[in-house]
């Protein structure tokens, strides 16, 4: 009888198969490469390597006439060797716009072309260390400076009026407010734990039905990186949540999926992408100029948490984040607020 693994565990499985197929298409000494850095790395930036790997060799393979007639995955680890800085430059300006051999387009922008030269300094820093090249040129290239961008969050009033959007669903079309009836419950129950926690999209589809303890008010999740925390929630996600695993009593979940606690009208655990247009589709109802995505609703906690304790340390820990000045980010809006304020500070003649 197969084994039936929670949800973290079976991504982790699903990324190492997908990851098998890749290498694959990858030049050999790449198998070396990713069985080096598994100890250190999650399996879902192998993957993400594995594509940006993908891409370089394709490109090689391209723009090298002396590649022109070798297989991919034929090419040897000598080449990394005849590839200077300057070549890994064009590879990034590349990046910013091509078309790959199915005819698609694909455009990167600071944070994609960031990434991939992370994969080549990784690349070239696992075999520089083992001495099978003598060359490291990705590691003199400068990384793209990433302009920081607003950080998008909800106002409360926003928050009040799309917890009451996803209650009524009035502004809903008649086809959605079919789906509406039987999905109301479990819809209300999951932004509202999402905006009461602040825990990922990711961290809320793979909650099992015995990870709520309602005794200690809390959620055993595996945050990134694989490490397990309970996150704490209050009165108003609790009501949310009982409210909903009532409901959940009386539905049978399709076989493998009987652990799940939130399950789509399939009968399946939730999947990231399915809560990501819940998301998308109760916020286009309150408001048009801002495009909330779950990691918004985030923001929109690690803000609120910050401006009533006013702990930033806190908030780090409770979001999860490993370095504080990720978290910085959520309070940004708090500090342009008391900037605001001081405008009025300073009187520079008496009443």
């Amino acid at each position: 009888m197969a084994t039936q693994r929670n949800y973290h565990d079976q991504v982790i499985v699903d990324n190492n198969l997908k990851l098998r197929e890749l290498l694959k298409s990858l030049p050999a000494f790449c198998g070396e490469f990713f069985r080096g850095i598994e100890p250190t790395t999650s399996s879902r930036t192998r993957i993400a390597y594995g594509y940006d790997l993908s891409v370089f060799f394709n490109y090689l393979k391209s723009n090298n006439p002396k590649l022109k007639n070798v297989n991919i995955h034929d090419i040897t680890l000598d080449v990394l060797d005849k590839v200077t800085a300057t070549d890994i430059e064009e590879y990034l300006d590349y990046l910013k716009f091509y078309i790959d051999s199915d005819g698609k387009e694909h455009t990167n922008k600071e944070c994609g072309i960031k990434r991939k030269l992370g994969c080549l300094r990784t690349l070239y820093k696992f075999f520089y260390k083992k001495e099978k090249i003598s060359t490291n040129p990705a590691s003199i290239v400068d990384m793209p400076k990433i302009h920081e961008k607003e950080i998008v969050r909800l106002d409360a009033d926003e928050v009040g009026n799309l917890l009451d959007e996803v209650e009524t669903g009035d502004k809903l079309t008649d086809n959605q407010k079919y789906f509406h009836e039987k999905t109301k419950i479990r819809d209300v129950a999951i932004l509202t734990l999402m905006l009461g926690t602040g825990i990922r999209v990711s961290e809320c589809v793979g909650i099992d039905i015995g990870d709520v303890d309602f005794k200690n008010s809390g959620i055993k999740i595996r945050r990134k990186g694989g490490n397990e925390t309970v996150v704490y929630f209050g009165r108003e996600v609790e009501e949310a949540l009982l409210d909903y695993i009532e409901e959940r009593k009386h539905i049978i979940a399709v076989t493998g999926h009987e652990n799940a606690l939130f399950l789509s009208l399939q009968k399946k655990r939730m999947s990231v992408r399915s809560v990501e247009n819940l998301v998308k589709k109760y916020s286009s109802l309150i408001t048009n100029l801002k495009k909330i995505t779950p990691h918004k609703l985030r923001s929109t906690y690690g803000t609120s948490l910050y401006k009533e304790t006013g702990d930033i340390y806190l908030v780090a820990d409770v979001l999860g984040h490993k370095d504080v000045n990720t978290t910085r980010k959520h309070y940004a809006a708090i500090e342009d607020e008391r900037r605001r304020k001081a405008r009025n500070a300073v009187k520079l003649r008496k009443d």
